[in-house]
Order: structure tokens, then C-alpha cells, then sequence
């Protein structure tokens, strides 16, 4: 048996923090990192991430200064956790497997399965059978390409990418589906930013922002939306630390009070640490779940309104003349849109937006930074469409210091799009695809992650092939997806480490161990590197620099290269041995199958590789009109029927997607717990609910399924009104898998209709609970220091 314990609950509440990072960050970095592995180990790793010649951070996708600009330790706390987690001197072993039935994992919480440590060879669960085994690598492979090769079509597979994979194995693996037959390539966006790639592709030509980290620094205004920097993307906050010493502002939109969005302590400078650091937001808009499609009607309606007043000055006219098209329509739309429905929809003041349209009109260069508090909800793609017609009113599109900013929350996500992995990729893609391998890709399009699911779940697709990631934990409607993978016939996960995707399998289960980032990746006798693509079209190089964890491991090229070898033969004509001897010649293929890619291999091997094209700063925009399109869009807000919430699910700080490190969330004050939720006081009073209340959260969809996550406690938090916030993974199982955006087809994670169903507790438990903390989080001092840390704000408590 493992020593490793799996924490359990025993809630500590204390005054959330209002500034994030400093010395505390680096102490806990350090703290998790040296629990993992040795000190030299940790040395390599923390030395070498993010460097020109080093490893890629597996963690977010925010860029790099450029070489030269960079620090020594270019990293964040979770940077540095997610590293050397990945690095672990941990291992699983076959006696591991041996010791551990399926049930007896599946049994265990996420944090357990993870810390076990590095997955070391491959392993089958052959049907019946209530353990994992070893099994060979030619038999492993054999096993799965027979599957595949025995489907009654190539549609009845699935093979899913997360976006830790690089570059080169993303290219091969969907170039092997497509060659397989099929265009069923479910990836992690489709449950993040799918949002985000409709609304831009539509509305400018290219589903990818256009800033670069040059123009946040330069910003006259940083919109911060629906995001949380201080723990999904520390990075960022230097980057907002630079705009605000360079006299921009930054505004934060968000339902919480996020830390990293007060005041930031920069751990590898003096101020940092001894100072008081920096004051990020200079306004904290603190608005309804789903508010902020009104919120950029509104502004746009005040743009609208102060070109009237004083004609020429306001909006710009050459831009829109030059470069777009649907302006009237937009126009006369967003007059009409109803004071009374905005300020219901967002829950702020008319003061508020008044005070930042000021700002708003005070800037010449605007940027809107988004994440999947936008993305999420069923209105997601129109709030960004309307996020584009407020930045193509005053020309903030393609310019210097302004522009669109999704922030991709996963390392390589982007590029793994750009590569193909996407089940609707255009056809001038596939077209030079099969140009450049002598087959004709198939055209019809493929299976998201959510009809994915729904094709497993019907019977409708058989066999399932994870690349990277965690796909049961990471989906919508858990009990709805467990059912799906189980009905497979086989499943099959390239992985670092155990997750919950081990467990819920198909009647045939394969576990393909594979290399991490931090690993040296030798083929040949000649060591290999790989390439990402960061969230703003950076493309650079990523070099292992550790023994990998075990001799029995294989790459992620070389798995999908033999995979397809084994399932496709020599139809058509690929040089799979080749691609997987030197990587440098899948490059070369890269770099005449995709645009932007010409002399990949001389490009990338420059200190911090090369910068992706964006036409739209070039003002050219690849729509069907060759114009960027202003959108009319419907006012819409949720709607929440009395008594009950809307859910938003996210991470809690000692987090990276699915896995969480700690049971701690110590920016928001929570401790030693994750099954709490965060509810606005006023709200728990209206609801007849006590703080620290055992509760169910239960969802009900109009199928009149009723979904139940049971065991939260209910703590008073200042979360705007009519809101409430809780921890995915464990929340999934509330999200519908019907519950989708328009048009996107993306999870609506951040918008779960609930009602808060209290449990009778024995009198034990109602006497602990009854006795508040004494270092109890108090929600008026929260909103105080918020005020003083981040300009004006309001409060419904």
C-alpha cells in the first residue's frame, strides 16, 4: 500500500487574501516541489523551465518575454508545482497495479491517484477482469489497431487531444485519424475556449487573438473578464504589473473578488517582497454571473450616444469604413438596448459604467482579456461578438497596444488547433493535407467532446483514444459520461501519471505511459525536442532535461507513429518510422501542410522561435466578405427560477485542470477542504441557510433529470448576488450534457441552474458547524480592502 493519505474534509475558514504571490508563493512552490523529488531534481527542472533552450512550463499557455528580457526564474508557484508534479521521483509499478483492484482506484479521490507518482510501463484490463496488467508494447499497440481496424467505419473511433501535447505529435495524430478515415478529433477546447474560436472566426477571420505580450504592456486600458490570473495564469500579473508602470489601467470583471486582481507582489522583485506591491485593478466591476454581454451593450450604447454628441470625435470612422461591414445594423440594434435590462443583467450601478466609460473614452489603445468565465455560458459566443464591435468601434483591432486576448488555460492548446486537431478543420487544410500525403482526408465533419459522448453513450462509437489529459474528470454531466466510456470496447489513455480516466474504462482498457515535458526524449541516439504554441501565436521550442522515468516509456510521437504504422500499413504512403527516428522531419511536412509554418526547423531553432502571422493586424480579414463583421446581438441573461443559484465551477489555487495538490484554495481563505460552496451572504439569508450548512447541490435540466452532488458546505462569501461557486471537478456532475453554448456546442460550466438542499447533520456535526471560525472570512472587510486595493466596486452585502 501507498503511504500517500487521501486528505479528508475538515473545513478552516479564513478572511480571504487581497493581494496574491510574494514570498508565500515561492515558499509553497519550493514546499510541493521538494515533497516530489530531490533538490537537484527540483534545480533542473526550475532552472530550466520556460528558458530559450529549456523546457516549456505543461501548465498555461501565457508567453514568454522575449530571450534576453527574462528572468532566471521564469515561472509561476503553480508553474513550478505542475513541473516537478510531472518530475515526481514517484513511481507506479506492476506491483502497484497488482496490489490495487479498479474498483479499489476508482475509489479514491483524484489527489490520490495522482500523487502515486509516474505511470513506468503499459498496462491492459483485459475483458472481465478486475485488475490492470502488464503488457508489451507490440501487443499493447497490436491490441489497439486491431480494434480499430475491426470497426464497422472510422467514425465509430474517437481519438482526443489535450493541450499538453506538443506540436509534432498533434500533427501526426490527426494526420493518422484523418488517414484512418475519420475527422473525429475531440480536443480540450471544445469544453473551454470553442466559444471563443466561433465568435472571432465569424466575426474577424481567425479564431485566435491578436495581441501580443508587447501591446499589454503598452495598453492604455486592459479589460480583465471573466478570469483569474492569480491562480490560472500567475504570469499575467507581471505582464498588468508592466502596463500599470507604463500608465495604463487595468479594469477587472469578475462575480469574485480574485486576489491577483488587487494587488500583486512580484516574487522576483524587492518591492515584492519587502513592499506593498502593485495595484492591479483600478476598477473591480463586480457583476452577475452572465452579466457581461450587457455590460458591452451598454458600452456600445454610450459609444453610440457620444458620437452623436459631438460627431468625429468618439468613434473611428476610417476604420469602420475600411475594414467592416454590418456597422448600421449593429448600430440601430445597440440603441435600443433597455438601461433596465443592463443593470438587472450585471448587478452594478449606473454610476459604475458611467465611471468606466470614462476610462473607456480617456484611451486610445483598449485590450479585452477573456477566459471561461465568458466562454461557458449558453450566451458565450454572442458576449464575445459584442466584445468585438466594442473594440471595432474605436479601431482597437490591429493596432499597437489594443486587440482581442482569450487566454488559453492549457500549455499547448492552441497549437494543438493550429496542427488540425479539431474535427471541422477547413477545407484548404485538408486539402494541403492530402496534397502532401497523397490521400483524400475524409470531409464530412466530426464528434466534439459533448456529441463525443453522446456517440459512446448511444453505442455509436466504440473505441476511445485519449492523448494526454483526463477526459472523464474534465467533461460535463459525470454520471452521463462514466456510462459512455464504459459502454466502449476499449479505451485507451497515453498518460504521465494515474488518473480518473484509468478507472472508468472500457470493457478492454490500455494504459500507454508516455514522456513528459521535463523528460529527455532520445530516438536514434540523437536527442529530439519538441515545439508548442502559446496563447498568443508564439511558437518555440521545448527540450526535456531529465532521465525519463522509466525505460519501458515511449514519446507521443513514437506511440501515434507505431499506432498508425500497426493500423494503416502502408495506405497511403507515410514515413511513420521516420517521423519517429527524428522529429525534424515532421516538421518539414508542418511546414508545407500549414500556413505560417515555412522553414519550421531554421525558424524555431532561433532563441524563442518565431511569432505566427495574424492577418487581422495587417487589417486583413479572412471572412467570406473580406470584412471584419459587426454582429447584432439578442439581449439575453440567465434566468434563475426563485430559491435557487447559478452555479459557476472553477479551480480552486492549488489546482491545475482536473488535479488538484492541496485541499487548500488559500486566496479565497479556504482550507483543508474542497467540497464547499461559495454563496453570497445576503443570498444565505434569503435562502433560511446558516454559514458552514451541510448541503446538496442539485441540479435540475428540462429533461427533469435531477443531478446531485451531495456533502458541500455553504460558506458566506462575497460572491455577487444570485450567484454561487464551487470546485470542479467534483461539480461536473451538475453541468448537463445539454447545457451548451450557441453555436459552440461548449459546456455551460460557468451558468448551472442549482438549489442548495440542506442536509440534517448529527448532533455532533450541527454543533461543529454552529461555532463560526474565529478567524472567520468577514464579507464587509473583504469588500472594504477591495475597495482600497482596486478602485470603486459595489457590493450587494
Amino acid at each position: 500500500m501507498s503511504a500517500i493519505e487521501d486528505p479528508v474534509d475538515d473545513l478552516k475558514v479564513t478572511p480571504p487574501k487581497t493581494w496574491a504571490t510574494g514570498l508565500p508563493a515561492v515558499t509553497h512552490a519550493l514546499e510541493y516541489s521538494l515533497g516530489q523529488t530531490s533538490p537537484r531534481r527540483t534545480a533542473l527542472t526550475l532552472l530550466n523551465i520556460n528558458q530559450p533552450k529549456g523546457i516549456d512550463c505543461p501548465g498555461c499557455a501565457w508567453p514568454e518575454p522575449a530571450p534576453g528580457k527574462r528572468h532566471m526564474n521564469e515561472y509561476c508557484e503553480n508553474g513550478a508545482k505542475h513541473i516537478n508534479d510531472e518530475a515526481t521521483s514517484r513511481r507506479v509499478t506492476r506491483d502497484f497495479f497488482r496490489e490495487h483492484s479498479i474498483a479499489e482506484l476508482d475509489g479514491m479521490s483524484d489527489y490520490w491517484l495522482n500523487q502515486q507518482g509516474r505511470l513506468t510501463e503499459p498496462m491492459v484490463k483485459r475483458p472481465g477482469a478486475t485488475h490492470y496488467e502488464p503488457i508489451g508494447w507490440d501487443e499493447a499497440l497490436g491490441l489497439l489497431a486491431d480494434e480499430l481496424k475491426a470497426l464497422d467505419s472510422p467514425d465509430e473511433a474517437l481519438f482526443y487531444v489535450s493541450g499538453r501535447l506538443n506540436n509534432e505529435a498533434a500533427f501526426l495524430l490527426q494526420l493518422f485519424a484523418r488517414a484512418y478515415g475519420t475527422n473525429n478529433l475531440p480536443d480540450c477546447s471544445n469544453m473551454c475556449h470553442e466559444s471563443s474560436g466561433s465568435a472571432l472566426s465569424e466575426t474577424l477571420g481567425i479564431g485566435k487573438g491578436s495581441v501580443s505580450l508587447d501591446d499589454i504592456h503598452h495598453s492604455d486600458l486592459v479589460f480583465v473578464v471573466g478570469q483569474n490570473p492569480g491562480t490560472n495564469h500567475p504570469r499575467m500579473l507581471s505582464a498588468l504589473e508592466e502596463t500599470k508602470r507604463n500608465g495604463g489601467q487595468v479594469v477587472a470583471v469578475n462575480t469574485l473578488p480574485e486576489a491577483g486582481l488587487m494587488r500583486f507582489k512580484h516574487p522576483q522583485k524587492a518591492r515584492g517582497i519587502i513592499g506593498r506591491g502593485t495595484p492591479i485593478a483600478d476598477q473591480f466591476l463586480h457583476i452577475r454571473a452572465g452579466g457581461d454581454l450587457a455590460l458591452f451593450q451598454a458600452l456600445n450604447r454610450l459609444l453610440l450616444e457620444a458620437e452623436d454628441a459631438a460627431p468625429g470625435t468618439v468613434l473611428d470612422r476610417g476604420f469602420i469604413e475600411r475594414n467592416t461591414i454590418g456597422f448600421t445594423e449593429f448600430a440601430q440594434h445597440a440603441r435600443q438596448v433597455s438601461w433596465e435590462d443592463v443593470l438587472t443583467a450585471t448587478g452594478l450601478s449606473r454610476e459604475e459604467i458611467q465611471t468606466l466609460f470614462e476610462r473607456v473614452l480617456a484611451s486610445e489603445k483598449i485590450i479585452v482579456c477573456w477566459a471561461m468565465g465568458v466562454t461557458q455560458h449558453k450566451h458565450g459566443v454572442p458576449t464575445i461578438r459584442e466584445i468585438v464591435n466594442f473594440l471595432m468601434a474605436r479601431g482597437n483591432i490591429g493596432r499597437p497596444g489594443a486587440g482581442v486576448c482569450p487566454v488559453r488555460g492549457h500549455s499547448n492548446v492552441q497549437g494543438d488547433r493550429t496542427m488540425g486537431v479539431w474535427e471541422r478543420m477547413p477545407q484548404r487544410f485538408l486539402d494541403a493535407l492530402g496534397r502532401e500525403f497523397g490521400f483524400t482526408p475524409p470531409a464530412h465533419h466530426g464528434l466534439d467532446a459533448v456529441n463525443g459522448i453522446r456517440a459512446m453513450h448511444e453505442g455509436r462509437a466504440k473505441v476511445f483514444l485519449g492523448v494526454a489529459g483526463n477526459f472523464v474528470r474534465a467533461t460535463p454531466d459525470s454520471a452521463v459520461t462514466e456510462e459512455a466510456m464504459r459502454s466502449c470496447r476499449l479505451t485507451a489513455h497515453v498518460s504521465t501519471k494515474l488518473n480518473r480516466s484509468h478507472t472508468v474504462c472500457g470493457d478492454t482498457a490500455l494504459i500507454l505511459p508516455t514522456l513528459g515535458r521535463s523528460d529527455r526524449d532520445v530516438q536514434g541516439g540523437v536527442e529530439q525536442f519538441v515545439t508548442v504554441e502559446d496563447s498568443m501565436s508564439d511558437v518555440h521550442a521545448s527540450r526535456g532535461k531529465l532521465p525519463p522515468a522509466s525505460p519501458d516509456l515511449l514519446s507521443e510521437v513514437a506511440i501515434v507513429a507505431r499506432l498508425a504504422r500497426r493500423t494503416l500499413g502502408d495506405e497511403p504512403d507515410v514515413p511513420w518510422e521516420e517521423f519517429e527516428r527524428d522529429y525534424g522531419t515532421v516538421r518539414d511536412r508542418i511546414s508545407r501542410v500549414v500556413p505560417g509554418f515555412e522553414d519550421f526547423n531554421a525558424r524555431v531553432a532561433r532563441p524563442g522561435g518565431f511569432h505566427l502571422p495574424n492577418p487581422v493586424n495587417s487589417e486583413v480579414f479572412p471572412t467570406p466578405s473580406g470584412k471584419a463583421v459587426f454582429t447584432r446581438n439578442a439581449f439575453t441573461m440567465p434566468h434563475v427560477p426563485e430559491g435557487h443559484l447559478l452555479l459557476q465551477t472553477l479551480r480552486s489555487h492549488d489546482q491545475w485542470n482536473t488535479v488538484w495538490y492541496a485541499p487548500d484554495d488559500r486566496y479565497r481563505g479556504i482550507h483543508d477542504a474542497r467540497r464547499v460552496v461559495l454563496v453570497n451572504p445576503a443570498d444565505l439569508e434569503a435562502l433560511g441557510l446558516e454559514d458552514r450548512r451541510l448541503v446538496d447541490l442539485v441540479s435540475v435540466w428540462h429533461d427533469g433529470r435531477e443531478r446531485r452532488a451531495e456533502g458541500f458546505r455553504v460558506v458566506a462569501y462575497p460572491a455577487s448576488r444570485g450567484s454561487a461557486a464551487a470546485y470542479y471537478p467534483e461539480t461536473n456532475v451538475l453541468v448537463p450534457l445539454d447545457s451548451v453554448a450557441d453555436i459552440s456546442n461548449c459546456p455551460t460550466s460557468k451558468g448551472v441552474v442549482v438549489r442548495l438542499e440542506p442536509v440534517r447533520a448529527s448532533a455532533p456535526e450541527q454543533a461543529r458547524t454552529s461555532v463560526p471560525e474565529q478567524a472567520g472570512a468577514s464579507v464587509t472587510e473583504t469588500a472594504a480592502a477591495v475597495r482600497n486595493d482596486a478602485g470603486s466596486t459595489s457590493w450587494d452585502a
